[in-house]
């Protein structure tokens, strides 16, 4: 048995736990999912179960890099963007190797870092993979394109690789995105679950370079991804556009919800994507559990070593407001 083996990362979105446990129906604010995702018509059709998905997803990739102007051969899917995650650390980290995650920051850059044996590094420059999330869980933070360019330039002259979670960027601001950039020393990681809302799916992509590629498509496990979760991601893209408008509508929230939070003298980070990272005058558990006693779940944010913050999504407006009337009446 391997000693000091890692402990599960914290997630949020616990709500079906928690209704299971008798919590009742509960108002999510704990995931950060899309309030207004495109309409995609699609409904599943159990006649695709009767088929293994094709383990090349060439028609999946084709219309991925359509979408993208990316070549077939740069493309990763998975089984949501925790499989991708593993994945590439499992083929660029080795036992002994040394990872950078500036903190607070997504658990399972660490996690899976440390299940393919690799230590954490203090100075990025030792680091054989840098991990970036952007726009940054839990903090809302969104980094421009120039510093992230920079970011990359630095780690390819230290010989590291950059591994870019854009999970958020597209509920946020996709022009600083480095998803059109082509550097042997790149991985960016996307979600579509997160921006259509349909995490159980389990939908994750990425693009790097074809060498890269090939060695995640040799260790990732077979038909990854489902029947079902091929359909519905095919005919999301043809939707993607629409995310525009989802942008404009979150833009519209966020700022409504921050003029709250300033009313109640609730400090924030300066939030650039579907979420706001809290700081309370009490506890992030105590302010958690007086939410659920009014059937709000909220992200907990001390998994992130911050004991006195709490994350929420952003909702639609009656959700939002919701929210800040059990905020008020929760507050010491």
């Amino acid at each position: 048995m391997k000693s000091q083996f890692p402990k599960k990362a914290v997630h949020g979105g616990t709500v079906l736990w928690h209704t299971f446990k008798g919590r009742g129906e509960l108002l999510d604010f704990s995931a950060n999912l899309n309030p207004y995702p495109p309409d995609v018509d699609w409904k599943p059709d159990p006649a695709v179960l009767g088929d293994y998905p094709d383990d090349r997803y060439e028609r999946l990739k084709t219309v991925i890099g359509r979408t993208f102007g990316r070549d077939i051969s740069e493309i990763a899917v998975g089984n949501g963007s925790v499989e991708l995650i593993r994945t590439f650390a499992a083929v660029v980290l080795d036992t002994g190797d040394r990872f950078f995650v500036e903190n607070p920051t997504f658990g399972e850059y660490d996690l899976a870092a440390r299940l393919a044996g690799a230590e954490k590094a203090a100075d990025p420059s030792a680091a054989v993979v840098r991990f970036c999330c952007n726009p940054n869980n839990p903090t809302g933070t969104l980094r421009r394109r120039e510093e992230v360019v920079r970011l990359l330039e630095d780690a390819a002259a230290s010989g590291t690789h950059l591994f870019l979670d854009e999970a958020f960027i597209e509920l946020s601001d996709p022009g600083q995105s480095l998803v059109d950039l082509r550097h042997e020393n790149l991985f960016v990681l996307r979600s579509l679950t997160k921006s259509f809302a349909v995490p159980g799916i389990r939908f994750g992509y990425g693009f790097g370079d074809p060498d890269l590629i090939e060695r995640i498509e040799v260790a990732r496990m077979p038909w990854t991804v489902n029947a079902f979760a091929e359909a519905y991601a095919i005919e999301a893209f043809a939707r993607y556009g629409d995310l525009e408008e989802s942008r404009t509508a979150i833009a519209r929230e966020r700022s409504r919800l921050c003029g709250e939070l300033d009313r109640l003298s609730l400090a924030y980070g300066t939030p650039a994507a579907n979420y706001i990272l809290i700081a309370l005058p009490t506890t992030a558990n105590e302010m958690t559990e007086r939410l659920l006693s009014r059937n709000i779940l909220v992200r907990d944010c001390s998994s992130f070593g911050l004991p006195e913050h709490i994350r929420i999504a952003v909702r639609t407006r009656e959700e939002n407001r919701e929210l800040i009337e059990a905020l008020e009446a929760c507050l010491p």
